[in-house]
């Protein structure tokens, strides 16, 4: 039998798990379920079609399957799917879908939610990923799988995140962030590659090796963008995670695609001599790869 504490309010009609845990102060819908291991620390608050993983944990004040914060919504029987072994911290919230985009909010497994961030409704969230606090998507968006989003940043509905991209903090992502890419800055721009993300991760160094180049030929070589697309596609044909960001692009068709801040006077964007420099020939190279690779070698904490 679960294990539910005498002030918690659970509806009749929500699915429990036998060895879940409902603690002090919870109320959880008629149209709710849980799933084995499942722990409301207290004071959670479930409702709507909301199916929450195996051993995800909630913490105090989350708010999970309440109606889409939409203007278009018209009362539906919409849903939010959450997976297992989640850990969502405090106030974390979570909107169930609309009936026109697919009424559906999905989560997928392993996600580290920390206080006060948000997932809008009918929103798609890949596994193993990390929200900082306070971090933030509007409805409709896509996050790939192992994205991190640093603290207090929004992205933009309708918007696009690549699998192993990292968006640093204090950032409004208004563009398609390409798989493993760096996004940075008040309006965030890309500036480069989530290399420290991929080695933790141990891919390949060729792999990493070839992203690189990639990633030159599609923001940082002359000529028209939609040409050196098609050169990259061509030439990185056999390599599956070149293919990925190609693929990502081409998909494209709500959001412009985030790219680096160029200019005539720093061709390169901001920092990209620093985080290009030991693959594109320059003069200054040898510096550049010394302090990246300093900086990439420093300790730093799991993120």
């Amino acid at each position: 039998m679960p294990v539910i504490d005498p002030t918690a309010r659970v509806a009749s009609g929500a699915v429990i798990a036998d060895d879940a845990a409902i603690g002090p102060f919870c109320v959880v819908g008629p149209q709710a379920v849980l799933g084995a291991g499942c722990r409301l620390v207290a004071h959670v608050h479930i409702m709507g079609r909301t199916t929450v993983g195996a051993r995800t944990v909630i913490y105090p004040f989350a708010s999970l399957g309440t109606p889409p914060q939409s203007t278009r919504y018209r009362g539906g029987d919409t849903a939010l799917t959450i997976g297992a072994d989640c850990d969502l911290r405090e106030s974390v919230t979570m909107n169930a879908g609309t009936e026109d985009g697919g009424g559906v909010t999905t989560v997928g497994d392993r996600g580290f939610f920390m206080a006060n961030s948000h997932v809008a409704h009918d929103c798609r969230v890949g596994n193993d990923v990390v929200f900082a606090n306070c971090a933030t998507l509007g409805g409709h968006c896509e996050v790939g799988d192992s994205v991190v989003i640093g603290g207090l940043s929004a992205v933009h509905q309708f918007t696009r995140v690549g699998s192993f991209a990292m968006i640093g903090g204090v950032c409004g992502v208004r563009g398609d962030v390409i798989p493993f890419g760096l996004a940075n800055g008040d309006y965030a721009r890309l500036e480069g590659l989530n290399i420290v993300g991929m080695k933790r991760r141990k891919f390949p160094r060729e792999r990493i090796h070839a992203v690189r180049r990639a990633y030159q030929k599609l923001f940082l070589d002359p000529g028209r963008f939609a040409d050196r697309l098609e050169q990259a596609a061509r030439e990185f044909a056999d390599d599956e995670t070149v293919m990925q960001i190609i693929t990502f692009i081409r998909d494209g068709h709500h959001r412009p695609l985030c790219r680096p801040d160029q200019s005539r006077e720093d061709p390169l964007g901001k920092r990209g001599l620093e985080l290009h420099g030991w693959h594109i020939g320059d003069p200054r190279a040898n510096d550049a790869d010394k302090v990246a690779n300093e900086w990439l070698m420093r300790p730093r904490g799991a993120y």
